[in-house]
């Protein structure tokens, strides 16, 4: 699997993100710049009102910590043996027979807490890749305590955003997968949507992907989500993230790139 970013901005207040994943471009300079946000928690998170990203200026070789941390700021978790500069992209490496993090990146940045953020990135799978069953791909967020892996925002303190793909007896497709407060199972919500709406996506193609996350207040549900790909909305509606107002805020940025699920029916004879 290749994951390659062509870029990444993000901006604070809203703050916005612009990533392209599944093939990632080399990192020219990062433009940083700082606003005031009244719900911002500064410190010691990054600060920035918007980034941008992309990997034009880096030789082919291993995309390391250090050059990722120089990217995107406090950046925990990054897997230096499965990322490479290639070609102007980032290109993320997916091993056989592994899950999560024992086989993909699960990378967290630290950014200053905010209300809302927004993020495009685009993504592209390799001619080769294999399917399997599906898995988490590119750039999410997390809210207040970042709920994920079966532990489900029920109790009010946090929730997160992520894409998946999926394959559903040979059709592959994109679908939300979404921790909140009110989600029906212990695991990410999709809502019942999904990239396309029939057929599938492509190995060797790009699909450029946007999210829109705002924080609610209170217990109310005025929060938002939104996922659009390719220009076409796949997610748009309120949403009641927390019922804890000190856990509402924006916390992370991650980039979560794995295969699975937990069973061993997530994985792949294949790297």
């Amino acid at each position: 699997m290749n994951l390659k970013l062509n870029s990444f901005r993000i901006a604070l207040g809203l703050l916005a993100v612009s990533v392209y994943t599944i093939s990632c471009k080399k990192d020219e300079t990062a433009k940083l710049s700082q606003v005031i946000d009244k719900d911002a928690t500064t410190s010691p998170r990054a600060i920035y009102s918007q980034r941008w990203v992309d990997w034009n200026n880096r030789s082919d070789g291993t995309y390391t910590s250090s050059e990722a941390s120089t990217d995107f700021g406090n950046v925990s978790g990054w897997n230096d043996s499965r990322a490479w500069n290639s070609s102007g992209t980032c290109r993320i490496t997916l091993l056989k027979n592994a899950l999560s993090g024992a086989g993909g990146v699960i990378a967290n940045i630290d950014i200053s807490d905010g209300s809302a953020y927004e993020l495009d990135f685009d993504v592209k799978y390799h001619s080769e890749f294999d399917w399997s069953r599906g898995g988490k791909v590119g750039f999410g967020f997390g809210i207040g305590d970042g709920k994920s892996g079966g532990n489900p925002g029920w109790d009010g303190n946090g929730g997160s955003l992520r894409l998946m793909w999926y394959n559903n007896n040979g059709r592959i497709y994109f679908h939300p997968y979404v921790y909140y407060r009110d989600q029906p199972t212990e695991y990410g919500d999709n809502f019942g949507k999904s990239y396309p709406t029939s057929g599938s996506i492509s190995r060797g193609t790009w699909y450029k992907v946007h999210m829109y996350v705002k924080s609610n207040n209170g217990s109310n549900s005025d929060g938002h989500v939104q996922i659009k790909i390719n220009g076409t909305t796949v997610l748009d509606q309120n949403i009641r993230w927390t019922t804890n107002d000190s856990k509402r805020l924006i916390r992370n940025l991650w980039f979560h790139s794995f295969r699975g699920g937990s069973q061993t029916y997530w994985q792949s004879s294949t790297d």
